[in-house]
């Protein structure tokens, strides 16, 4: 009985660091940028959907809905903060529907069932990255109005850089999920 409640508490702990340190990655991701064509591209997508692929959509939930407490508490963890302010204010602007449409994809990534061909896979995962996008177009509609161009504000110069970031994890899928033995 000792034996098992050791173990349950080194499992325990383990997933503790690696949701703590899954959210300082996701950190990392925001405040990175790649020069890229036509914007710079921070590896935030790559990022919540390789823990959703690493770690499965229970633990990928976790990190990114930790990610979001940290930003709306304050923390500066969110792309542009805290030079574009911080806590609950940021949270609410023009990006709040991608935030939350970061806890949708990585249930996705994590919860699919990516064990297919190569093509499945990256369908999966273009689908997973399109709830992103889908629920940050629509607050940000809401948010400055449906008669601005929101595909071209919010969508399009961002979709080149998406579409290398779904390559890049369909390529590596196989090897990615290899990482949840380890958990």
């Amino acid at each position: 009985m000792e034996n098992i409640k050791s173990f349950q508490s080194q499992k325990v702990i383990k997933f503790l660091t690696i949701i703590f340190l899954g959210s300082i990655l996701l950190t990392a991701s925001a405040k990175f940028k790649i020069p890229f064509y036509p914007v710079p591209m921070t590896m935030q997508t790559f990022v919540v959907l390789f823990f959703g692929l690493a770690f499965g959509y229970k633990i990928g939930l976790s990190i990114v809905g930790l990610y979001l407490i940290e930003g709306i508490l304050g923390l500066p963890v969110f792309s542009n903060s805290p030079e574009r302010g911080v806590g609950l204010i940021y949270f609410t602007g023009p990006t709040m529907g991608y935030l939350i449409g970061f806890l949708f994809a990585v249930f996705l990534s994590g919860y699919l069932d990516l064990k297919k061909n190569i093509f499945i896979i990256f369908f999966k995962l273009l689908l997973s990255v399109s709830v992103i996008y889908i629920l940050g177009l629509i607050w940000l509609g809401i948010l400055i109005g449906w008669d601005k161009p929101i595909l071209e504000l919010g969508a399009i110069p961002f979709l080149p850089a998406e579409l290398l970031k779904i390559l890049i994890l369909t390529l590596l899928t196989k090897k990615i999920i290899k990482l949840r033995s380890f958990i």
